[in-house]
């Protein structure tokens, strides 16, 4: 411990990690793997978020079930309204079709269109290509790697969000004791 470190009465468990954290990391790869993946899609007409709902409602509609917006939303991650927002818009384009749902009034049943299932698959390809791109420094989407990656950022998601909050001080907290 040097003797600054003993004047404060602190030690270096206490200090924060050197270099970037694991959450500054991943949030990182998110923006990079985002904006790389709306670049792709641009020629298409699409965003990452209309391709990831669209992408999600192609795979979910495999066992011939017309999800309702609720379960896209909990599938994608992303909020129900903005499920909603982006459903709305995808169906003016005529790329899917939002229906009742018959068992539940309040609730809203999605299907592709053909023209959604044709323009879904091309950027499927076009995202996979991406993805192999961005993945090469583990060995590409097949590689070893990759896959000890993918186990690892399953697990990272499987982490509740309900966890009990930590008490962090307020950004605006005072670091002396005045009052």
């Amino acid at each position: 411990m040097s003797n600054a470190d003993s004047t404060r009465g602190t030690d270096d468990t206490s200090r924060p990690p050197a270099g970037p954290t694991p959450g500054f990391l991943v949030w990182r790869l998110s923006m990079k793997w985002r904006v790389a993946v709306d670049r792709e899609l641009t020629p298409l007409g699409l965003t990452h978020a209309q391709y990831s709902l669209l992408g999600s409602l192609m795979d979910l509609q495999r066992d011939g079930t017309r999800p309702s917006q609720r379960r896209l939303a909990d599938h994608t991650g992303l909020e129900p309204l903005y499920v909603s927002k982006l459903a709305r818009t995808l169906e003016s384009a005529g790329l899917l079709e939002r229906t009742p749902d018959p068992a539940d009034t309040r609730a809203v049943q999605l299907s592709l269109t053909e023209h959604g299932r044709a323009l879904t698959s091309r950027a499927i390809v076009l995202v996979k290509q991406l993805m192999e791109r961005l993945l090469e420094p583990l060995g590409g989407l097949g590689g070893s790697d990759t896959a000890a990656f993918t186990r690892d950022l399953n697990a990272l998601l499987d982490v509740p969000l309900h966890a009990a909050p930590l008490h962090a001080a307020p950004l605006h907290a005072s670091s002396t004791n005045e009052e």
